[in-house]
């Protein structure tokens, strides 16, 4: 059986198909121009070189930490991936040396959910490296159920907050020794919604997963904040920043059957209102390597440009109580 397919192309040169075809055409180029401009951004564009230069990246086993490690080895930097899973680290570095062309890749076992591994992994590295010019707090957890660490931490506080500062402070004075230095502590722009409790920081009373994880949000900036201010004069420079919304295994903790129920409009908006790690990489980039961010200290990036952060991450009364609590709870 033999089926004939006939189509009339007169039928496109009507007056209305071709507003209609000239609507489609102008719907698609701007949703593109809205998606370059509002989702996908601006990239760094410095081309600087880090060769000697010694970089730590924290979760750079996936995400935008892999692309950022890929990159800055690139540029020639010998990098230090910091990660929980070693069979994933390995497999990362594997990855990131073959991308990168350089064999200055090297895995060493971090898990910011322990006091305990960020302390060992701190010896280590003080023991075995005689500079760290950059360091890169990128790894994080999202969204999660509610969980405390041995530590006693709520998980996503005590990740994503404390078990930087920690790992930031005990690394301090080489990264001073080594100045001019940076520190870069990945946020997000769901820190705008936060909020500290001084009284129950790690939620005993009543748990909320998004409340938690724009809190510790809030604190990477206001930690950034006050780093900067008691850097002052050492050479070293401090970021805060927001990646933007990326497509990473990042919400991996969020409810499954959202995503099995909503699928076909969750991938599609997934698709238009999120970057790619590598697109989400840059303004981390232009932190740690831009000379038109050198010296910019203790500011919050987003979209390789400074942004005013929320009015709550501006004051300094807070700022500096959240270093003492830190401090106390860390037991530095």
């Amino acid at each position: 059986m033999v089926f004939r397919l006939s189509f009339n192309l007169s039928s496109l040169n009507t007056p209305t198909m071709r507003t209609a075809l000239l609507c489609s055409g102008v719907a698609v180029v701007g949703l593109a121009a809205i998606r370059y401009f509002f989702v996908i951004g601006r990239s760094c564009r410095s081309k600087k070189r880090l060769d000697g230069k010694t970089v730590i990246i924290t979760g750079a086993n996936t995400g935008i930490g892999k692309e950022t490690a890929i990159d800055l080895a690139k540029r020639g930097a010998r990098v230090i991936v910091a990660c929980r899973d070693e069979k994933r680290g390995s497999d990362a570095v594997r990855d990131i040396k073959a991308a990168s062309k350089s064999e200055e890749v090297i895995l060493k076992k971090l898990d910011l959910a322990s006091l305990a591994s960020i302390r060992r992994f701190s010896e280590e590295v003080l023991q075995e490296e005689s500079h760290i010019d950059i360091l890169i707090n990128n790894a994080g957890v999202m969204l999660c159920p509610y969980y405390l660490t041995k530590d006693g931490f709520e998980l996503q506080f005590g990740t994503n907050h404390l078990g930087h500062f920690l790992l930031t402070n005990l690394l301090l004075d080489r990264i001073k020794e080594s100045a001019p230095s940076r520190i870069v502590t990945v946020s997000s722009d769901g820190h705008y919604y936060g909020s500290l409790d001084f009284d129950d920081m790690m939620w005993s009373r009543s748990y909320k997963s998004f409340g938690s994880y724009t809190r510790s949000k809030l604190a990477n900036v206001m930690f950034s904040r006050e780093l900067a201010k008691r850097l002052e004069g050492t050479g070293v420079s401090t970021y805060s920043l927001h990646p933007g919304a990326i497509n990473t295994d990042l919400t991996r903790h969020m409810v499954a059957g959202w995503k099995i129920i909503f699928a076909p409009i969750f991938y599609a908006l997934m698709w238009f209102l999120t970057k790619t790690p590598k697109q989400g990489a840059q303004t981390t980039l232009h932190c740690a390597v831009s000379e038109e961010a050198e010296g910019v200290t203790g500011k919050y990036w987003s979209n390789c440009a400074v942004k005013k952060p929320n009015k709550l991450a501006l004051i300094d009364e807070d700022c500096t109580k959240l270093w003492e609590y830190s401090t106390e709870k860390v037991k530095l």
